[in-house]
């Protein structure tokens, strides 16, 4: 048989009215406080602020604005502070001086492989690859008008050609030899002038190979071998005393870079 039990009347903290069905049983029962109450919001801590701010303020007036950086201490005048950013730009370096590229040593250097017969070698003691990467240029875009796409055949024969005579002048001066790599690009690069004139030449020339042809380039193969052998043979790199043996592997270098040009 099932058991009958008895359920406790329910009071509902919320309301404030009793419920009149229950009445009897809640008159003496204290009410339950309001779990759920919301609390008025606090303002949180704020610092007492003081009467005079101590630090400058700056308006945003234009009229008093002179007057105001002039008056605060920790704003220098504009007139000292044009001055020293325009003092800093006159010390700052140009943008060739910073990637050592020197102009009017280039165009002295051009005139000088320009007369082969008064070349001053002075001026190719101080060694730079300026020149030569311009010249590598004006080679490959002349080659290129004249419809051979040939930038990394000359680079690469560049490369060699310098790597080539770098050993060779130094087996010759033996323990006096003097020639470093980047000194023997800059002269490899240099004396390839006369190859870039005969590559423009060429543009104007007949494309098939002739005897004339044959011999404006040999005149151009032999200027570049007399500035290349002049600028290599000097007292400071040791081997003065073999011009003869330096100009050989000179011809044949510069004989190979004619021949892209004719063929």
């Amino acid at each position: 048989m099932p058991k009958e039990f008895t359920i406790p009347p329910v009071t509902f903290p919320t309301s404030n009215t009793p419920n009149p069905t229950t009445t009897t049983t809640t008159t003496n029962t204290p009410q339950a406080p309001h779990l759920h109450q919301r609390q008025p919001p606090t303002a949180p801590f704020q610092p007492p602020r003081p009467s005079a701010s101590s630090l400058p303020f700056m308006s945003f007036d234009i009229a008093s604005t002179s007057t105001s950086t002039t008056s605060s201490p920790f704003f220098p005048p504009p007139s000292s502070t044009s001055s020293a950013s325009a003092l800093f730009a006159g010390e700052e370096p140009s943008l060739l001086e910073e990637l050592e590229i020197n102009p009017s040593l280039i165009w002295r250097k051009t005139l000088s492989l320009i007369h082969p017969f008064r070349l001053n070698t002075s001026l190719h003691s101080d060694p730079d690859l300026s020149g030569p990467f311009l010249y590598y240029f004006a080679f490959s875009l002349f080659q290129l008008l004249a419809g051979k796409v040939q930038f990394g055949v000359i680079l690469g024969w560049l490369a060699i050609s310098s790597i080539f005579l770098y050993s060779i002048l130094n087996f010759l001066a033996g323990k006096n030899g003097n020639l470093d790599l980047y000194r023997s690009f800059s002269v490899v690069g240099y004396c390839l002038l006369p190859i870039v004139i005969y590559s423009a030449a060429s543009l104007f020339l007949p494309p098939t190979p002739t005897t004339a042809a044959f011999l404006i380039a040999a005149v151009f193969v032999i200027w570049a071998t007399r500035v290349s052998s002049r600028l290599l043979a000097v007292d400071d790199l040791g081997a003065s005393d073999h011009r003869a043996l330096i100009a050989y592997p000179c011809f044949l270098i510069y004989s190979l870079f004619s021949m892209l040009v004719m063929f």
